[in-house]
């Protein structure tokens, strides 16, 4: 046996082995060291190797899933490896003492789960494959769980953005790549070959040529082929639903980086998890599908004008039709997840359960169609996808009539198809019912011709059917003449078998296994009518889905008193009355009220330099309107009185930098890496908010940077920006940047206490408050009196010096001060071109050399 399981282990490599023996599924060695430690499961020994006693644990095999979920989530590859042919089988290839053959039947990872106790119900679980082709990086995503595939491409420095917005529970690559992410799955070079992966699509999908399904680079190809080998790999050659693959075009959503994202908070808060994030404020779907969909708006929000429109006159429609809303949402609540279910059912692990799903998920679909084909002011993208709601009627009644109204989870024990759809099984099933009720007969017999009150005609796996009797009772049934025969002798009973029992168990058997098998075949009928429907099942899961985020947006709208975007293709800028969604649910929720402010940017004022106290609301306001930006693209009502946005085609945000130790970066440095990829990157269409920049380093070289930036974005970028700073120096950029103006948040000193009023006003701010802030964090009165007389010296020589930014105003613009480095690089240049080397004696080139010298450090 330790043999077979050490083949096995090698073909498992690094993962976990979970080595099917009975009941159990049972690891050892090094992998019971493991999983007894995520599973907090007893760790004990077998036998011995090497001379050293064997570790082992084991989980039952019913309930080996909730054990699969803790192992996957602590970041465990696990390896299945089941019994592939019966003990009665294994006798009669090798003989009474041969072992029972076992396979590894799959492999189960972070990005491969289908089961419904694996997976989390509002969040995709999608697989992602990279690779590189001559210098464009090629990435092809997955959810396996519905089938959703989509292929991309981009450049190297884009591919940490790609998969924070993919959110990829696991990413595999090529072995050897230089470029892989960090913690990526290494795979053979030769599975992510464009020829291979155009191939594997075209037969996957039963096409001659891709075309229909867009324009593909070889990029997104050969991340094809990594991917589809590597789900052929995980499933032993059995492949998992995979729809079309869908082309996302570069341009067609808003771009935002990692640091973007995560300072955003838009699908987890920054401590991790669900709460305090952007989607938990604003989710209101009734279905696991709709969520997930909500999700992928948010991260991905639209950059085509058509389509926004689209969504939001879907939201609005709904928005102005509470009954209608309603309606829709009753519905689709009770509706279940028909896109995964689909999943377990074409990927081979699905049960009766799930063909129940679909049966009433299509039904419900239907009902929906209804609600929604009487309407005659359906806007374009609602009547786009009544088609896809309807179709299924004979698919239906197929699962109607076959199916009983609960089916099981699982099929083994049968009971799942309905009576009357089989006549045949129905006979097998009333003979079985019939040999149970002459059991019962039999049992009651016995009891009179024994006298014995205490008899049972019980059942177990290993004898089937038998007698059982208290052990004072046995004496009687032992006599030669008494018809028993003995069995097996207990603690306190005693067990036999009869002749009549014997007969009437073997009827049970027979009728109970031909029941059994008929059940097996119309299972297995029915899946096949599935997988030969799955496009269309899957374009009214997506349809169904698309609807419920839909109403769930304008439920949100509703309940907050939220506004309807005009998104348009100018620059500007216009939100009245805007709000944070998530502070403001969380000030709603202790009875508290969110102070709503007004952003107006334009292209004559399109850099606003935000000023005031800590606590005063200054990182607020920022995200806020970014969030509201976010929102309008992704299709939903804002939560401001009214807003009008010009299309933003990059979204960056620098708001809350931290350390990361992992890469040696202090949070200096990542301030300063993610204010560089926003110099580089933003255009006059971005939208740009940044927070304090240059904190972290000394007050004169965090004064010059922060100047230096606001100028480059002001000059050079054009971008729309909101900048929170203390500096209050940089007010004096109102004087030379044109499209500048200076802002800030309100706060008065009453009394000694510092009032925060969260308003923001125009105008330079006074001072920034800072030993109110810390009296009012509790720092005690004796520091906080200390730091007021330094102050006081510190502002004195200010006033006699001119402060920091004395000398400030003499400076060039950023752009002149470029064009004048320009000019003098261009002065020595033509100087050198000049010089005629050969004719210079040592001392003129000496003197020469010094003369150029001192007109570069001019």
């Amino acid at each position: 046996m330790m043999a077979q399981y050490l083949a096995l282990k090698r073909e498992a490599g690094d993962c976990l082995l979970f080595y099917r023996m009975g009941d159990f599924f049972e690891l050892f060695f090094d992998d019971a060291k493991v999983a007894s430690q995520v599973l907090d499961i007893a760790l004990t020994s077998r036998g011995e190797h090497a001379g050293a006693p064997i570790p082992m644990c084991g989980v039952p095999v019913h309930s080996a899933e909730g054990y699969l979920a803790r192992l996957i989530k602590a970041g465990c590859r696990v390896a299945i490896a089941e019994q592939v042919e019966s003990p009665e089988e294994a006798k009669k290839r090798g003989g009474s003492k041969a072992l029972v053959a076992r396979d590894i039947v799959r492999f189960v990872t972070a990005g491969t789960l289908t089961e419904e106790a694996l997976l989390e119900p509002r969040r995709a679980n999608v697989l992602a494959a990279l690779c590189e082709v001559r210098g464009v990086v090629g990435i092809a995503s997955c959810d396996i769980s519905t089938g959703h595939v989509e292929l991309e491409e981009c450049a190297p420095g884009g591919v940490g953005a790609a998969l924070a917005r993919i959110g990829a529970s696991e990413v595999v690559a090529p072995e050897g790549w230089d470029c892989a992410p960090a913690g990526a799955g290494q795979r053979d070079p030769r599975a992510f070959d464009s020829g291979e992966g155009e191939a594997r699509l075209k037969t996957l999908h039963g096409v001659a040529t891709l075309d229909g399904y867009g324009q593909f680079s070889l990029a997104m190809l050969a991340a094809a082929g990594g991917l589809v080998a590597y789900l052929d790999h995980v499933g032993r050659g059995s492949l998992p639903l995979l729809l079309p693959p869908v082309l996302r075009a570069s341009g067609g959503h808003m771009a935002m980086d990692e640091a973007t994202r995560a300072s955003l908070e838009i699908l987890s808060a920054t401590g991790g998890g669900r709460a305090g994030s952007l989607i938990a404020a604003i989710d209101r779907c009734v279905t696991g599908a709709g969520a997930r969909l909500l999700a992928d708006d948010l991260s991905a929000p639209l950059t085509d004008p058509g389509a926004i429109r689209r969504r939001l006159e879907a939201v609005s429609w709904l928005h102005d039709d509470p009954l209608l809303r309603g309606d829709l949402r009753a519905v689709l609540r009770a509706a279940p997840d028909v896109g995964r279910a689909l999943g377990r059912v074409v990927a081979g692990r699905g049960s009766p359960r799930d063909l129940g799903q679909l049966r009433d998920g299509l039904s419900e679909a239907r009902r929906i169609s209804d609600h929604l084909a009487g309407r005659t002011d359906r806007p374009e993208l609602v009547d786009g996808l009544l088609p896809r709601l309807t179709g299924h009627g004979a698919l239906v009644d197929l699962y109607a009539r076959a199916l009983v109204p609960t089916p099981p989870t699982e099929r083994a024990q049968g009971g799942f198809i309905a009576e009357g759809y089989d006549a045949a099984l129905d006979e097998l099933r009333r003979v079985s019912g019939n040999a149970r009720r002459a059991i019962a007969a039999l049992e009651a017999r016995y009891r009179d011709e024994t006298a014995i009150p205490a008899l049972r005609i019980r059942h177990n796996g290993v004898l089937g059917y038998f007698v059982e009797v208290p052990a004072k009772h046995a004496d009687k049934l032992m006599a030669p003449d008494s018809g028993f025969t003995h069995r097996q002798t207990m603690a306190g009973a005693v067990r036999f078998n009869a002749m009549a029992l014997h007969e009437e168990a073997s009827r049970i058997a027979e009728a109970g296994g031909h029941a059994l098998a008929a059940e097996e075949a119309h299972f297995r009928e029915l899946v096949a009518a599935t997988v030969s429907a799955r496009a269309a099942i899957a374009a009214t899961a997506e349809a169904l889905a698309r609807i419920d985020v839909c109403a769930g947006q304008a439920e949100r709208a509703a309940e907050g008193g939220w506004a309807l975007p005009n998104v348009v293709d100018g620059l500007e800028l216009d939100i009245r009355g805007g709000r944070h969604p998530v502070v403001e649910a969380a000030l709603a929720s202790a009875g508290e009220r969110f102070v709503a402010n007004d952003c107006r940017l334009t292209e004559t004022d399109r850099l606003w330099l935000v000023g005031g106290p800590n606590m005063g609301g200054k990182s607020t306001f920022l995200r806020q309107n970014a969030l509201i930006v976010l929102l309008a693209q992704a299709g939903g009502f804002v939560p401001a009185e009214s807003a009008t946005i010009g299309m933003v085609d990059r979204l960056f945000s620098r708001v809350g930098a931290s350390d990361n130790l992992a890469r040696g970066r202090s949070t200096f440095m990542v301030e300063m890496v993610e204010t560089a990829a926003i110099l580089s990157q933003a255009s006059e269409r971005s939208f740009v908010i940044l927070d304090e920049v240059g904190r972290g380093t000394s007050t004169y070289d965090g004064l010059a940077l922060a100047w230096a930036v606001v100028e480059a974005v002001h000059g050079v970028n054009r971008s729309r920006c909101l900048f929170a700073t203390h500096y209050h120096e940089l007010s004096r950029l109102a004087q030379s940047c044109d499209a500048l103006s200076l802002h800030h948040v309100r706060a008065r000193e009453w009394k000694g206490e510092l009032v925060l009023l969260h308003e923001l006003a125009e105008g330079p701010a006074d001072k920034s408050y800072g030993l109110a802030v810390a009296r009012l964090a509790g720092v005690s009165e004796a520091v906080v009196r200390r730091a007021k007389a330094v102050l006081d010296k510190l502002e004195k020589g200010r006033a006699e010096t001119g402060g920091l930014a004395a000398g400030l105003g003499d400076l060039p613009l950023f752009a002149a001060a470029l064009d004048a480095a320009e000019e003098k690089v261009d002065a020595l240049r033509q100087r050198l071109d000049g010089l005629d080397i050969d004719a210079l004696s040592p001392r003129e080139a000496l003197d020469l050399l010094y003369e150029l010298k001192r007109e570069a450090t001019q």
